[in-house]
């Protein structure tokens, strides 16, 4: 479990596949406190680290399986060398709960259709799948690539986050466009309200 609150970016040093999709991600993680098996997200993705090192900068090895390559932003891009991700090590008894309870198991991307400044901030909208656009509610909780965000409005299928300049600056927020794909992780309560209403 994750609480959408990044805690590194990283960047792609290396992929290839040799079955599935294989990379090797650089951090500013300690490595030597990453255990084999460990759960980190990455830009949202629950992937398992299979391998640390620390030359020539410390980095771990996640693979990535064809079905969530096929469910996620990294089939449109494959994460070539050089792409920054959002990073968070899996959730600890005791750890701060400060954004949303958040799974690591993204329901599908949503892609940026505008954004503009707004009083120092940024306000982006978003397209969600219809499929999925019925979980989004204003003022509730949704992850992003990873990142815990509050939906301001909703409009249809769109919806509206705003970014501060604090996080734009400590994640791959500051680097999004118009146009680009997310990872999209619906709040999980969201899910079970919807599941009651249906059976009420």
């Amino acid at each position: 479990m994750f609480t959408g609150l990044i805690t590194d970016m990283g960047e792609v040093l290396e992929t290839d596949r040799p079955g599935d999709l294989r990379a090797r991600i650089a951090t500013g993680y300690d490595v030597a406190s990453i255990p084999i098996g460990a759960s980190i997200a990455c830009n949202g993705v629950c992937l398992t680290v299979i391998e640390t090192g620390t030359d020539p900068r410390p980095w771990f090895a996640v693979e990535i399986s064809a079905e969530t390559v096929s469910k996620t932003n990294i089939g449109e891009t494959g994460w070539p060398v050089g792409t920054r991700i959002n990073l968070e090590r899996a959730l600890r008894v005791g750890d701060e709960l400060g954004g949303h309870i958040v799974s690591g198991h993204v329901d599908g991307t949503a892609r940026i259709v505008e954004m503009h400044d707004e009083n120092g901030s940024t306000r982006i909208t978003i397209e969600a799948p219809k499929e999925l656009a019925r979980f989004i509610a204003p003022k509730g909780s949704i992850a992003l690539d990873g990142t815990s965000l509050t939906v301001n409005a909703v409009d249809g299928a769109r919806f509206d986050v705003n970014l501060i300049p604090h996080t734009k600056s400590v994640t791959t927020w500051g680097r999004v466009a118009e146009g680009d794909l997310l990872n999209i992780e619906i709040d999980t309560m969201a899910r079970y309200v919807a599941r009651l209403a249906n059976y009420g």
